[in-house]
């Protein structure tokens, strides 16, 4: 029954994250936390982290450590292919139909009107990182986490003025973090 749900609930994912894997998270956070309560705020975080830091695409990536996180590797499995069918299936027949009718205004009038909504969507699943990160799992109280605030402004900063590679900045985050948690 678990593979059921899985399957569907990745399905129901995979066929709405316009927009690449991180419009997904803000459908996969409501699928596992809200609708089925497989997991908690603070895993689905550790494992959008483990995610971003593993080769591959994020929503894919987190659609495999959920799978296992809930009822192990034929849970990865499922709900992988979840996640991947309905996308599959949409891009060869959008393909297929843009190939076919690329000239026509219409198409692209579609195309423009989805980016707002991809945009809202990344901004949703930011957001929600963020009050993760700087308030816990009280996200809604006035106990802000300053040493997390400091570090991800120094990182912001670092990201934007220097240019640095991503995964050196998140190993530096890391590192910062845990002498923020011993101190």
């Amino acid at each position: 029954m678990i593979y059921l749900e899985l399957l569907w609930s990745f399905i129901q994912i995979g066929l709405f994250s316009i927009g690449g894997g991180y419009a997904a998270m803000p459908l996969i956070q409501h699928q596992v936390i809200d609708i089925h309560h497989w997991l908690t705020m603070q895993e689905f975080a550790d494992i959008i982290t483990i995610s971003q830091m593993t080769p591959g695409p994020i929503a894919i990536n987190s659609a495999t450590f959920v799978g296992i996180q809930i009822a192990g590797i034929p849970g990865a499995l499922v709900a992988t292919f979840g996640c991947v069918l309905p996308s599959s299936i949409i891009v060869m027949t959008l393909a297929f139909i843009y190939y076919k009718f690329k000239g026509l205004d219409a198409v692209q009038s579609v195309l423009k009107g989805l980016r707002p909504a991809v945009i809202a969507m990344i901004a949703s699943a930011a957001l929600s990182l963020t009050a993760l990160a700087f308030c816990g799992e009280d996200r809604f109280t006035e106990n802000i986490n300053y040493a997390n605030a400091v570090i991800f402004i120094i990182c912001l900063i670092v990201l934007r003025k220097w240019k640095l590679n991503p995964m050196f900045v998140m190993a530096g985050a890391g590192i910062l973090g845990l002498f923020a948690g011993i101190i």
